[in-house]
C-alpha cells in the first residue's frame, strides 16, 4: 500500500510568490507526494460583509472581514504559473484547491491533473458537477459532514460522470486545530464501508500522530497543513507543522508503508537465523543409559544446537533410547 501524501500549504505563503516558493522546497525536502495550495479569486468566493471564522481571527489576532483577509492571501494567475513549473522542476505535483468556478476552469487550463474538493464545498452540487465531468482523480473532504451528506456528494460526483475508481473520500474534522477527541478516526473506515471507495485523512490535529495512525489503517491519501514557522501571522499556521515535522511525518508514514506487509503469517528473511537459536530443543534431563524409556522425567527442553525441536517432544515420548545420552546432552527422533 502506498500513501500519497499532500503537504497543504494552503495560503501558508501569505500572498508572497516567495513564500510560496520556500514551501514548495520544504514540501520536497520532506518527500511528500504533492504540495498543494488554495487558488481563489475573493470576489468569487465571499460577500464583503462575511465574517471570519473563529480561529481566523483568534490566529491572525485581526478582527477583519473573511473578504480583507483573503484579498490579502490571494495568488495571481501568474503566480501559479511559476508554482506549476517550479513543482515540475523539483519532481513534486502542484495541487489547488479552487474555490469558485473561475478557479476550476483556470486549474484545469493550467494543467492540474488533481482535483481536491474541501469540506465547505461538500454539498455545492454545481461546483461537484464541474470538477467530477473532467473524471480526473478526485479527493473529496467531507468534514462537517454526515453520512447522508456525503452520499449526497458522492452521488453527483457519480452522475455528473466522475468515475468510482477516480474518487478519494476523506474523512476531516474542520477544526483548527482539532482536539484529539474529537478526530474520530474509525469515521474513515465507516466510510470505506459504507460507500466502497478508496479512503484516507485531512488531519488538522496537533502533531504527527493521527496521521501516522491513519496510515496504519489504511489510508491511501493523508492531508497535512504546513507551514515555514508557525509563529508568522496568518490564519492557518498555527494548526500547521513545521518542515521538520512534515519530514518526520513523512518519514514515519513510509515506516508503515512497510511494516504494514502482504499479511500472510511467516517467518521473515530476517528473522530466519534465529530460529535455531531462540527456539528450544529437546534435550537429556539426566545421564539416559541405552534402552531406557524416553519420559517427561529424563527430558528437558532448553535452548541448544542439538537435538531436534521441541514440537516433536510428543513423537519422543516412549520411544526408547538408542544409546546413552549425557546430562544436557541433544536427543534426536
Amino acid at each position: 500500500m502506498t500513501v500519497f501524501v499532500i503537504a497543504e500549504a494552503g495560503v501558508n505563503h501569505n500572498g508572497s510568490l516567495e513564500l510560496a516558493k520556500q514551501l514548495v522546497d520544504a514540501a520536497v525536502e520532506a518527500g511528500a507526494d504533492a504540495v498543494k495550495f488554495q487558488t481563489f479569486k475573493t470576489e468569487n468566493l465571499v460577500t464583503e460583509s462575511a465574517q471570519q471564522a473563529d480561529y481566523q481571527s483568534e490566529n491572525t489576532g485581526v478582527k477583519e472581514s473573511q473578504f480583507a483577509m483573503l484579498k490579502r492571501l490571494e495568488l495571481s494567475e501568474q503566480d501559479h504559473q511559476v508554482l506549476f513549473d517550479c513543482c515540475a522542476e523539483r519532481g513534486i505535483e502542484f495541487m489547488s484547491t479552487p474555490f469558485d468556478d473561475d478557479s476550476i476552469v483556470f486549474l484545469h487550463q493550467l494543467g492540474m491533473q488533481r482535483w481536491k474538493i474541501p469540506s465547505g464545498e461538500l454539498l455545492s452540487i454545481p461546483y461537484l458537477r464541474k470538477i467530477a465531468a473532467f473524471n480526473q482523480p478526485t479527493i473529496l473532504s467531507t468534514g462537517m459532514g454526515n453520512l447522508e451528506e456525503v452520499a449526497l456528494a458522492i452521488e453527483t460526483l457519480f452522475q455528473a460522470g466522475l468515475s468510482k475508481s477516480n474518487l478519494t473520500v476523506l474523512h476531516a474534522n474542520t477544526a483548527y486545530p482539532t482536539p484529539y477527541e474529537d478526530v474520530n478516526l474509525r469515521a474513515m473506515n465507516t466510510l470505506q464501508q459504507r460507500f466502497q471507495v478508496s479512503t484516507g485523512l485531512s488531519d488538522h490535529s496537533p502533531g504527527i500522530e493521527v496521521p501516522i495512525a491513519a496510515a496504519a489503517l489504511g489510508a491511501s491519501v493523508i492531508e497535512k497543513h504546513f507551514t515555514l514557522d508557525r509563529n508568522m501571522p496568518g490564519p492557518d499556521h498555527k494548526a500547521s507543522l513545521e518542515p521538520h515535522e512534515l519530514k518526520q511525518m513523512v518519514q514515519a508514514i513510509r515506516h508503515i508503508e512497510l511494516a504494514m506487509g502482504s499479511g500472510d503469517k511467516v517467518a521473515s528473511a530476517s528473522e530466519q537465523g534465529n530460529r535455531s537459536v531462540a527456539r528450544k530443543r529437546i534435550v537429556a534431563a539426566r545421564d539416559i543409559s541405552a534402552g531406557e524409556v524416553f519420559r517427561e522425567s529424563n527430558l528437558t527442553l532448553k535452548r541448544s544446537d542439538q537435538g531436534c525441536f521441541a514440537q516433536q517432544w510428543d513423537q519422543l515420548i516412549g520411544k526408547v533410547a538408542s544409546k546413552d545420552y549425557q546430562l544436557g546432552e541433544g536427543i534426536d527422533v
